[in-house]
């Protein structure tokens, strides 16, 4: 019989996931509106007041893109040559009133890195595949009980995507993080392209969980209550930039990332805003001795409409893509495309929450989902964001 140890486990999981601090409600003071193990950490890309500052004016010079015309839309030009893709190119300039409502509703789940691909390579050590587990709705307000759960919106040569994401704390920045973990594939391309973008942060998405009917005219305030975040900073891994595929490939095991982000229209930062943000453990213990882990996300693809956030929890098991990658975490789960990105959480000893892994691959027809082990070259990358960036 399956055990019934991760479903217990589920209610401590969502209840740690609830607020712990005081956030800006809707009607507050808010925002208005490379090589193995190697962080691959990105360049500026934009201040909060709309304007460009000198460093970016200069590196778009240099890659010969014009921000005028790329704010025109210029920035709809995927030829490959004018596509940047090396870690230190990424580029991300603020467009004003780029993501209204209805451009969000209609952004699309990146369905080809939720196929699980040839998942038989190192067979050996994965352990059989788990039952399904069907995603729960969450409660809403969303802010009042997974306050760092949001959606990451971006533009790709396939149109606008959408993809889950996690506020983490900042240990440079404490108290007052900008900092959000997603993964790789939402944010660049891996080896057939590059960096994405309009890449920007919403969280807290739809915060009351209405359906389509009544979000057919809906006003920016009800889609985004706690405003938009525009990256202005990014890193992946080097391994996904250089191995991610369609299906993840053996990047899949490095399918992580870290934004530093701004509101759109200025104010407080980003953990200060939303109410809580979660630590990242990089040290979980294996697979084996975790009871239960937890993922939150906005599904998009079929049956879901990306507009509702749901949970899954389950007791991970073990995933080897190839035996030269490290083994990724595995949970039963019914989320699909829309959902990758998003955060798995674990219990700490101290009985506090940390985020452990993020959605990265599952298969076509949908049943499980596979999150990376996030060990030290996940720390690396983590690490230079924060000493680097996190305080700004």
């Amino acid at each position: 019989m399956r055990s019934i140890r991760p479903l217990l486990a589920a209610t401590g999981i969502a209840a740690a996931l609830a607020l712990t601090a005081t956030a800006c409600g809707p009607g507050e003071d808010k925002a208005a509106g490379a090589a193995a193990d190697k962080p691959a950490a990105s360049t500026p890309a934009g201040d909060n007041d709309g304007a460009i500052p000198a460093d970016l004016a200069d590196r778009l010079k240099e890659q010969g893109v014009d921000i005028d015309k790329w704010k025109d839309g210029g920035w709809k030009n995927w030829d490959k040559k004018e596509w940047l893709r090396e870690a230190k190119d990424f580029v991300n300039p603020v467009i004003e009133g780029l993501w209204k409502p209805e451009r969000m509703k209609t952004a699309k789940d990146p369905a080809k890195t939720m196929a699980a691909g040839d998942a038989s390579g190192g067979q050996g050590v994965s352990d059989p595949e788990p039952r399904p587990v069907k995603a729960e709705r969450e409660k809403t307000p969303y802010h009042d009980h997974a306050a760092p759960v949001g959606k990451v919106f971006f533009d790709s040569p396939k149109g606008s995507m959408v993809c889950s994401a996690t506020v983490i704390k900042d240990p440079k920045n404490p108290g007052k993080s900008n900092l959000v973990w997603t993964a790789g594939h939402c944010v660049h391309a891996g080896q057939g392209g590059g960096w994405y973008r309009n890449i920007a942060f919403v969280p807290s998405y739809n915060d009351l969980g209405k359906s389509p009917a009544a979000l057919k005219n809906a006003q920016q305030h009800e889609i985004s209550p706690y405003g938009i975040y525009w990256a202005d900073w990014v890193s992946t891994s080097g391994e996904w930039i250089n191995d991610g595929g369609p299906t993840g490939g053996e990047g899949a095991p490095y399918d992580y990332a870290v934004m530093h982000v701004k509101p759109e229209k200025g104010g407080k930062s980003l953990e200060e805003t939303v109410g809580n943000a979660l630590p990242v453990n990089f040290a979980a213990p294996d697979t084996k001795r975790i009871s239960a882990m937890g993922a939150w996300g906005y599904p998009a693809a079929p049956p879901y409409d990306g507009l509702i956030m749901h949970k899954c929890v389950d007791r991970p098991t073990r995933l080897s893509i190839s035996p030269a990658t490290p083994t990724m975490h595995r949970i039963g789960c019914s989320m699909t495309g829309g959902s990758s990105g998003g955060g798995w959480f674990a219990t700490q000893p101290d009985g506090k929450l940390a985020l452990v892994s993020n959605t990265s691959i599952g298969p076509v027809t949908s049943g499980w989902l596979a999150g990376p082990r996030l060990g030290k070259g996940a720390e690396q990358i983590f690490t230079a964001m924060s000493e680097k960036y996190g305080s700004k």
